[in-house]
C-alpha cells in the first residue's frame, strides 16, 4: 500500500494552517516537511509545494482583489518576471544531486528563521522599527496607485525575477523575498503588501505548478491530495489566527522554522559525507 496518500493529507493540513496563521511564509515549511515524512527528493517535493502554495495564495489574492488592497499592476509585473526564470529553476533542479539542494534549503530556511525570530521578539518587546529613506516606489494619494518610476520598476523586476528562480529550484513560493521587498521598496501598509505578495504567488507558483504537469516531474497523487488538504488547513489556520497573538504566533513559527532547517542542514551535510 502506497502511505503517501495518507501522510500527504495531513501534511498538507498542517502546512494549510501554518500559512493561514503566519501567512505567506508558512508555505516555505512544504519541501522539508515532504523530504521528511515522505522521504522524496527535494526536486519531486518542489512542484508538489508549489501547486500547495499556488492553491492557497490564489485564494488569498481573490480576497484581496475583493478588498481592493491588492495592487495588481505591480503583482502582475514582478509575476511577469518571475515567471520567466521559474522554468530555470523547476529544469535546473533535476540537475543538481539531492545533497547540495538540501543544503542550499536548508541554508535559506536558517536565514527566513532567524529573520522571522528577531521580528517577533522585537515585536513582542516593543522595538520600533529602524528609521529608513524614502522607498523608490510611493502611492500617489491624489489617484490611490502607486508612482512607476524607473528605480521603482527595476527593484520589483529584481524582487519577482529572484523569487520565481528560486520557486521553480526549491518550491517555497517567494514569500519570504517578495514581502520584505515590498517593505523595502514601496510605502505600501502591511495589508496591502500581503495581499499583494499572495497575487505575486499565485501566477508565479501556478505557471510553476503547470510547467512541472507539463514537462511530466509532477507527482499528481501526492500533490492532488497535499493541496486541497492544504487549502482546508488554510481556513483552519486563519480561524485560529483571529484567536490567537501575530507576534508569538510568528515566535513559535519561527522556532519550529529553525528546528527544521538545522534537522535538514544535518540530513544534507551527511548525506554529502555518508
Amino acid at each position: 500500500m502506497d502511505y503517501s496518500t495518507l501522510i500527504s493529507p495531513a501534511l498538507g493540513i498542517l502546512v494549510g494552517a501554518l500559512m493561514g496563521l503566519t501567512g505567506a511564509g508558512g508555505g516555505i515549511l512544504s519541501v522539508p516537511l515532504l523530504v521528511f515524512f515522505l522521504g522524496l527528493p527535494i526536486a519531486e517535493a518542489a512542484p508538489i509545494a508549489l501547486c500547495a502554495v499556488a492553491l492557497a495564495s490564489s485564494i488569498g489574492a481573490i480576497l484581496g482583489l475583493r478588498n481592493k488592497i491588492l495592487r495588481y499592476k505591480a503583482a502582475g509585473f514582478m509575476a511577469l518576471f518571475g515567471l520567466a526564470l521559474s522554468p530555470l529553476g523547476l529544469w535546473l533542479a533535476p540537475q543538481i544531486p539531492n545533497a547540495p539542494l538540501q543544503i542550499l534549503f536548508s541554508l535559506i530556511l536558517l536565514y527566513v528563521a532567524v529573520r522571522l525570530l528577531s521580528q517577533a521578539r522585537n515585536q513582542i518587546n516593543g522595538v520600533p522599527e529602524e528609521n529608513r529613506k524614502p522607498p523608490p516606489c510611493l502611492m500617489n494619494p491624489a489617484i490611490g496607485k502607486l508612482q512607476w518610476t524607473l528605480p521603482c520598476a527595476r527593484a520589483l523586476m529584481f524582487a519577482g525575477s529572484i523569487a520565481g528562480f528560486l520557486s521553480g529550484l526549491l518550491g517555497v513560493g517567494g514569500g519570504f523575498i517578495i514581502v520584505p521587498a515590498l517593505k523595502r521598496y514601496t510605502d505600501l501598509p502591511i495589508k496591502s503588501i500581503v495581499a499583494t505578495s499572495l497575487g505575486v504567488l499565485a501566477i508565479i507558483t501556478g505557471g510553476g505548478a503547470i510547467f512541472s504537469a507539463a514537462s511530466g516531474s509532477l507527482n499528481v497523487l501526492v500533490a492532488a491530495p497535499f493541496s486541497l488538504a492544504a487549502l482546508g488547513g488554510l481556513l483552519i489556520g486563519l480561524l485560529l489566527g483571529k484567536k490567537l497573538s501575530g507576534p508569538h504566533t510568528q515566535l513559535i513559527f519561527s522556532i519550529f522554522t529553525l528546528a527544521i532547517a538545522i534537522s535538514l542542514l544535518i540530513k544534507g551535510v551527511l548525506t554529502l559525507n555518508p
